[in-house]
């Protein structure tokens, strides 16, 4: 299965996993959670307690959370997960090319993206 990791404050890249539980659980360093914050039929899979266990934020989801901990995107199938077709490869890996700035303010978490600073490869 063809997917795009982003890691946090890292430029987003392809790989190539088995698809099974234990590969997806590996990319994110344990135990996954879907989330289906978009359109297209795709899911980002990530650390089920990532803020919880204080994994470093990642990138926000609009308006929608923020993720803790890296993370991957991949296709949605009738079933199950699948590869991420190319033109969605391209399209996320557009959306997370840049990193983003968490700072806390009371409760809440504000997020400023870092457009025209290339994350780190």
């Amino acid at each position: 299965m063809d997917i795009l990791i982003i890691e946090p404050g890292q430029a987003p890249y392809e790989q190539s996993i088995s698809g099974g539980l234990a590969a997806m659980q590996a990319v994110v360093g344990g135990p996954i959670e879907a989330v289906y914050p978009y359109d297209d039929p795709v899911a980002l899979i990530c650390h089920e307690e990532g803020k919880l266990i204080g994994l470093p934020l990642n990138r926000s989801l609009e308006d929608y959370d923020i993720i803790a901990g890296t993370f991957f995107v991949c296709g949605l199938g009738e079933d199950d997960f699948t590869s991420l077709p190319p033109e969605l490869m391209a399209k996320y890996r557009a959306k997370f090319s840049y990193p983003e700035l968490f700072m806390r303010s009371g409760q809440r978490i504000l997020s400023i993206a870092m457009t025209g600073v290339p994350a780190q490869c």
